[in-house]
């Protein structure tokens, strides 16, 4: 039997808004929100695992302009002879391409091509290239798993790759050969569920009702092997419903600029960045997107900081526009379609807000999804 095992779970899009609404583990003494990376899951979850700014893991969109480092040159000369209209603009048709792709470049981080259009993925280098959650995976900052090895600490650690059920019975296993001293379970289906349910959906209570069963089994199997434990579920975002779509691609376009001439841009599903490559391109792009043509706003360099991502290099862009809550930008590089929700917006808005949980009494330093590294490794016992 072990002494103690500190454990954490990871649940993708737990949000303030539905912990308090359904009282997600209310036999937890310890609950708290707190505001999320800015960003998507592609930024908050290396801050989890490090701790650090994405301005110094390097890591805020999945896709960014680069033509010089672009992986992708094969299908940009593909994408001049299919049309954004054919077949192989298909979702189905996407996720095989997706996993030939993956094999081809060797990935083994988090891939996905999305919505990019083929004749500009070629302009584009790919971000999560390498596995985040492996050893040296955030290099050159120090992540979770490259803190327990230095510390030398018996622990377990979810595979990302695989499905929820298989990751909570291998932690289960874990837990009832009582040889770990920490866990970190990863979990990511209630994401998908709320890009398509709304909070008050039948779904999203009965998920949250599945995750309690689940967490109780989890700690009755610490009970029985170890002396102690601890037990700490945390999130990375909310997410909020849709309430317009915007379609600032046709506006840029409609400017007559050239893409990969004048300007270069990626649309997120709540982010507009864009690179000015000719002189001009920026007051022609900011006459035709501006907080009256479009809700929303250019961030400020105060925001850029405030936000940790004042990246010195622009690799992600000279400029960010962010829409309002609620928003989304149709067609963007990531969908070609609008979600019922969707996160990304101002991590201080109600809807955007992550959550912390716990057995044991929530550090007064926890504030944003950053902090969690530091509760984690305070945690860890050696």
């Amino acid at each position: 039997m072990g002494t103690h095992v500190t454990i954490f779970m990871f649940i993708d899009a737990l949000g303030w808004d539905v912990v308090e609404r359904y009282g997600f583990l209310s036999d937890f003494p310890y609950r708290r929100p707190v505001s999320m990376q800015f960003g998507y899951s592609s930024t908050a979850i290396p801050t989890i695992l490090t701790g650090a700014k994405p301005s110094e893991h390097g890591h805020l969109s999945l896709f960014a302009y680069s033509p010089d480092h672009s992986p992708f040159k094969g299908l940009g000369r593909l994408g001049r002879f299919l049309r954004p209209t054919s077949f192989w603009e298909r979702g189905r048709v996407r996720n095989v391409m997706t996993r030939i792709a993956r094999k081809i470049y060797g990935f083994t981080g988090y891939f996905n091509l999305y919505s990019v259009p083929f004749n500009r993925i070629g302009l584009m280098d790919y971000m999560e290239k390498d596995d985040i959650f492996a050893e040296g995976g955030l290099t050159p900052c120090a992540n979770l798993r490259d803190v327990l090895k230095a510390k030398k600490i018996p622990y377990h650690m979810s595979d990302w790759r695989a499905s929820e059920e298989e990751n909570l019975a291998a932690a289960e296993t874990a837990l009832t050969e009582g040889k770990v001293e920490f866990m970190f379970i990863y979990t990511a289906a209630l994401d998908a569920m709320r890009h398509d349910h709304s909070p008050e959906d039948t779904e999203i209570r009965d998920k949250l009702k599945w995750y309690e069963s689940r967490i109780h089994r989890l700690m009755e199997a610490a009970k029985a092997n170890f002396g102690d434990f601890t037990f700490t579920v945390v999130s990375d975002h909310g997410m909020t419903d849709l309430t317009k779509m915007v379609d600032l691609k046709k506006a840029v376009e409609s400017t007559g600029l050239v893409f990969n001439e004048d300007y270069a841009a990626c649309y997120d599903s709540t982010l507009f960045r864009v690179h000015y490559l000719k002189d001009g391109a920026k007051d022609a792009i900011h006459k035709a997107v501006n907080e009256k043509t479009f809700p929303g706003h250019w961030l400020n360099g105060d925001e850029l900081v405030k936000y940790g991502i004042d990246f010195t290099d622009h690799r992600y862009g000279d400029e960010i526009f962010i829409v309002d809550p609620g928003v989304q930008i149709v067609p963007s590089d990531l969908c070609r379609k609008s979600l019922h929700g969707m996160h990304g917006y101002d991590p201080m808005h109600a809807n955007s807000l992550a959550a912390v949980v716990s057995t044991a009494e929530i550090p007064d330093y926890v504030h944003e999804v950053r902090d969690y590294f530091r509760m984690m490794t305070e945690r860890m016992k050696n």
